[in-house]
């Protein structure tokens, strides 16, 4: 088992904009950093080598980010304990500040590539029911299931 993640964030103006540069400029540090870490399995990417112009929703301004990762230990030392929060913390730069939950993590089995309808799906279901095995939050996680009993 594998642990997926999606994050999503609406940004506050075009990728090509001034004030996107800086957000820009940092993606491709960021996702090699990503990819070094220990834990890393996989994460979306378009040609341009970022997910920056995959479709999430029908709003043009709205980013969408996943990756898959070994544990949710390994995505947490990636996000918050490498040079990947620094990042994050300058978030309020180039992202609305959101108004509901804007990621979601799901265990699905080792070798599965999860799409972006699945993880709409993952997120939407984190709103409207709370943290459940089925999609939860680093602050209420959920184990890995046994492989017999994942929630699909």
């Amino acid at each position: 088992m594998h642990l997926a993640q999606v994050n999503i964030g609406r940004i506050l103006a075009p990728m090509d904009s001034p004030v996107m540069a800086g957000f820009k400029a940092n993606l491709d540090p960021i996702n090699a950093l990503a990819e070094a870490a220990p834990g890393f399995v996989w994460r979306l990417q378009s040609d341009s080598g970022n997910a920056t112009d995959i479709v999430y929703s029908e709003d043009p301004f709205e980013l969408v980010n996943m990756s898959v990762w070994e544990s949710i230990e390994s995505l947490r030392g990636y996000v918050y304990k490498s040079h990947h929060l620094e990042f994050f913390k300058r978030r309020a730069e180039w992202f609305e500040k959101a108004t509901q939950p804007t990621y979601a993590l799901w265990w699905i089995q080792a070798g599965h590539i999860p799409t972006v309808a699945e993880a709409k799906d993952r997120l939407d279901h984190y709103r409207k029911h709370g943290a459940t095995q089925y999609s939860f939050w680093f602050s209420r996680p959920f184990p890995k299931p046994l492989e017999e009993l994942l929630y699909t």
